[in-house]
């Protein structure tokens, strides 16, 4: 009897248990509280340099302006990591099939500063002024615009009209837009001394709050978050810009607690700020491409038309060393024209390792004799593998050219160095096609679309910059067809072509892009980093970066009961 009273008590118990854990697993779940990112803080940077005027038609050479004017200013369009053309003040846009007409929408929303709304009015005096002898735009950009018909139409519509297909015109309408209501009584020739340069009123994320001036100098720019913004407002309150002659200098103030970032971290600080554990490097592609360039029209070097012979130099040149060495890593290898991270880039392109001695037995099958004791390597026809090498005189050319020149030692092509200044270099050799081989640098920036046919179309190898005069048909048509074509799709795929026959035909040697270093205290989240096709470009997703974080419930699914 005693045992079944047990045995009864223990039941009881053991159903109160199962009980009580079903009721407990019933009760609300407590989640964790996570950061998310919230509006207010203030971001300070060290800009290195000084302020000009802050007007996009008068920026083009003062990066400084631009990392501001960038903040200030939208453009029709704007262009995402890749190269593709986003929308900023034009909500829209059309091609037609032929493309020759481009019809942009203007967002009926889009305010400048002051309240007053955007309109086409302010895009068409815009292109006017770009079009004027006071503007800094090249004068390329400028011809291009003189060409083109426009036309208001209703409902905020503008309409381009293109005297033949240009598929890079998105380019040239990313431009900063000024507010005619403004500065439309202004002569062009009046611009670069208005006072609206001090004070400007744009339609950006930001707003123009006052300059910090010290001693009569100006020293920075305050910056305001603008509560009107047609797209996503940005978490950050205010953006503080402070002016440094150089890097170190931006470095000691984010020592002395002057700054959050650095717009500029250069190989004389590099060390510094990588070795600080408060602060978050991020480093993107330049769009430039280091390349030596040969001329295959050269009759004192024939061999330059052998592309065996091309490919055998590219092999026997160590451009890992010379990015590591001369560049203090600051560089991604090239293997084609077309810049890593654009929508035209082709992955699948053949990779030139360094190997010597694959380069050295290059030679050898072009019928070359590589003497064992040293001496120039020798063709049958005593035709000997030594030519000039043209380069800037600056320290880092300088440099690369002796690394270039001791790796081509080594599989017997002798190199003579030629040192000159930059402009002696582009105007003394490569416009006159008067060199065999030169070091330079193609600089694309400000220009997100790819086209390579300036560079490299067969039509350009006499008083274009086609300074290799390559002269390939295939490739050029390649080119010609992709100039015309709006679909971005259809394009890639000629492109894609185009990179094969290069990296095959190898016209020049690509070395490096160059690559841009900027740094932000480990505070700052939200910061992401992408190719660039302008400095400026690391601001280009500031919205998302923020300083302040609230709290927030975990969202945890819940679970269900059965009944």
């Amino acid at each position: 009897m005693l045992k079944k009273l047990r045995l009864q008590i223990l039941v009881v118990l053991i159903s109160l248990v199962v009980v009580a854990v079903l009721l407990l697993s019933q009760q609300p779940v407590i989640a964790p509280l996570l950061p998310e990112a919230a509006p207010g803080g203030v971001y300070t940077e060290a800009l290195v340099g000084s302020m000009g005027r802050l007007n996009p038609m008068l920026d083009w050479n003062n990066p400084a302006d631009r990392d501001i004017d960038r903040l200030l200013f939208s453009g029709l369009v704007r262009f995402d990591s890749h190269g593709l053309p986003q929308p900023d003040l034009a909500e829209s846009w059309g091609v037609s099939a032929d493309g020759i007409l481009y019809n942009f929408s203007l967002r009926p929303n889009a305010l400048w500063h002051d309240g007053k709304p955007v309109t086409t009015k302010d895009v068409l005096f815009t292109i006017e002024m770009i079009k004027s002898s006071g503007s800094l735009f090249p004068q390329d950009i400028k011809d291009l615009w003189s060409e083109i018909e426009i036309k208001e139409l209703p409902d905020g519509i503008l309409q381009f009209r293109l005297p033949e297909p240009f598929a890079p015109f998105m380019d040239y309408v990313s431009f900063g837009i000024l507010p005619s209501h403004i500065l439309g009584d202004l002569p062009a020739d009046q611009l670069a001394s208005a006072d609206f340069n001090l004070s400007p009123v744009g339609s950006g994320p930001y707003k123009f709050d006052h300059l910090i001036v010290e001693s009569g100098q100006i020293k920075g720019v305050v910056l305001k978050i603008n509560s009107d913004y047609y797209l996503e407002k940005p978490f950050i309150e205010q953006v503080v810009f402070q002016y440094y002659p150089d890097s170190i200098s931006s470095l000691e103030a984010y020592e002395q607690g002057e700054v959050l970032g650095l717009s500029q971290v250069t190989g004389e600080t590099i060390e510094d700020v990588l070795a600080n554990p408060n602060l978050s490097a991020y480093t993107s592609r330049l769009p430039q491409l280091s390349l030596v360039f040969l001329n295959q029209n050269n009759p004192a070097a024939p061999y330059l038309q052998n592309k065996n012979v091309r490919r055998a130099l590219l092999k026997g040149l160590n451009r890992s060393a010379i990015v590591s060495r001369a560049l203090q890593g600051q560089g991604i290898i090239a293997d084609g024209p077309i810049l890593p991270g654009s929508w035209a880039y082709y992955d699948g392109i053949e990779r030139m390792d360094y190997d010597p001695e694959a380069a050295a037995n290059l030679l050898k099958e072009e019928g070359y004799v590589i003497p064992v004791g040293g001496g120039e390597a020798r063709a049958k026809d005593n035709e000997v593998l030594s030519f000039p090498l043209v380069h800037p005189d600056d320290p880092v050319h300088t440099q690369i050219a002796q690394s270039i020149q001791a790796d081509w030692a080594m599989i017997n092509v002798k190199v003579e160095l030629v040192p000159v200044s930059y402009d002696a270099l582009v105007n003394g050799y490569l416009v006159p096609r008067s060199y065999t081989a030169a070091l330079a640098d193609l600089n694309t920036i400000r220009t997100p679309d790819p086209d390579p046919y300036l560079f490299w179309h067969q039509s350009e190898g006499t008083g274009g910059q086609n300074y290799s005069q390559w002269d390939n048909r295939t490739a050029s048509e390649y080119l010609e067809t992709a100039r015309t074509q709006a679909n971005f799709s259809d394009r890639a795929r000629l492109y894609r072509n185009f990179q094969v026959i290069f990296t095959k035909e190898m016209p020049s040697l690509p070395l490096y892009f160059p690559v841009y270093t900027f740094a932000v205290d480990s505070q700052v989240q939200g910061v992401q980093v992408a190719p660039l096709y302008d400095i400026s470009d690391r601001l280009a997703f500031i919205s998302e970066w923020y300083l302040v974080t609230r709290r927030t419930l975990e969202q945890t699914p819940q679970p269900t009961i059965s009944r």
